[in-house]
């Protein structure tokens, strides 16, 4: 999830990068009983295969909502003469790298467009931002990476389990992500697709557990999807980068993974598609008895997950005072960076029709017309002469 590094708060949420898109693929296994199918049809499959639509939807999607995001910022109109990065852009201008090195908009229109900001989720019940924000992003770096990865990722998922499961996969993660970090960081702005994205790993880890039967090399791809999950959420350590969204979605994704990405037992669709049925072979059960105890535990789980964070933080709740140590989830200070917030303090004189505004952290200070000096822009040009 990505927010513009204009404000010294914005997080990030890194996209998980996508080194085998292979991992979570069933590999159809051979019957070896007479009521497997028969040797010379090729083209027998145990599952139906769904032509992907929906994810790419979704990559169109928030492209063209980046797109909006950019005409909204309209960079001349709203920052210094000059400053603006590829200029003959026009409206659709780059904020200065300084502002924003991702190559995308300011955090006011960020937070205008619907950036996850607690404050108002809290304050103003604007929950609606918790979903929101899953389809913003801060920059041209930040929508292509995270685009990328939901190609690899979706698209292989989509084919498989249709775009009713994964679509709803996607949002709830997305939602879960969203939620768990405004529980744990409440300064700032937040943007990005990456919980989302780690919930889609999430869910490839859960459908290897629960369809355990109907995999080939179990361990192997297994072990390969772990370390691609592990090497993500490690890349959340480093600082301005979100990992309570990544690991809220990663919890999300996996616990619906259980739900919606539960596969009949291997017997008993060989027994389905084959010509020949033996009574002394027939499986009864579509479903083996741990899947249904798997389904009903994580059904539970989420819901009470989900309600709870969600009345934590319409309570104005901040996890970090309960937990001391969960802090060091997303970010792990060391000699070459540091994990505190900057705090950055301006004062404002008011000259006729133009509002004075000095950082009092290097006392610069620049002119602005009054007319433009609503709070969320006065802290935007705030950031911007501190930085």
């Amino acid at each position: 999830m990505g927010m513009d590094p204009s404000s010294d708060t914005v997080e990030v949420k890194v996209h998980p990068r996508r080194h085998n898109t292979a991992v979570n693929s069933p590999r159809r296994r051979a019957s070896p009983s007479p009521t497997g199918p028969a040797p010379h049809d090729r083209s027998f499959s145990l599952f139906k295969r769904w032509f992907p639509w929906l994810v790419p939807l979704f990559v169109v999607a928030n492209i063209a909502v980046f797109i909006v995001t950019m005409y909204i910022n309209d960079c001349p109109k709203n920052s210094r003469p000059h400053s603006c990065i590829l200029s003959f852009l026009g409206r659709f201008s780059f904020q200065p790298l300084k502002e924003n090195p991702l190559l995308g908009p300011s955090s006011s229109t960020l937070d205008k467009v619907g950036a996850l900001a607690v404050d108002k989720v809290v304050h103003r019940h604007q929950v609606w931002r918790l979903f929101s924000c899953i389809w913003l992003h801060g920059g041209v770096i930040h929508v292509l990476a995270n685009m990328l990865s939901l190609v690899f990722i979706g698209i292989r998922l989509e084919q498989e389990f249709g775009f009713v499961r994964i679509g709803f996969l996607y949002v709830i993660s997305g939602f879960g992500g969203s939620l768990l970090s405004a529980l744990f960081i409440q300064e700032g702005i937040s943007v990005g697709a990456s919980g989302a994205l780690f919930g889609l790993l999430g869910g490839m880890l859960s459908e290897l557990l629960i369809n355990w039967t109907i995999y080939a090399n179990k361990l192997a791809a297994l072990l390969t999807l772990i370390v691609i999950i592990v090497i993500n959420l490690a890349v959340g350590i480093l600082p301005h980068v979100d990992n309570f969204a990544h690991i809220g979605g990663f919890v999300s994704g996996f616990l619906l993974g259980f739900v919606f990405l539960i596969r009949p037992q291997f017997n008993w669709v060989s027994q389905r598609n084959s010509h020949s049925r033996h009574a002394a072979s027939r499986v009864t059960y579509k479903h083996k008895p741990y899947q249904y105890a798997l389904w009903v535990i994580s059904f539970i789980v989420l819901i009470a997950g989900l309600i709870t964070g969600l009345v934590l933080l319409l309570r104005n709740v901040n996890l970090n005072e309960r937990c001391s140590w969960c802090h060091y989830l997303s970010c792990v200070p060391t000699s070459k960076w540091s994990c505190k917030t900057q705090q950055i303090y301006c004062e404002t004189t008011q000259m006729e029709n133009q509002l004075n505004i000095t950082c009092l952290s290097n006392g610069r200070s620049d002119l602005y017309p009054l007319s433009n000096s609503s709070s969320s822009e006065v802290q935007r040009l705030c950031s911007r002469i501190c930085s």
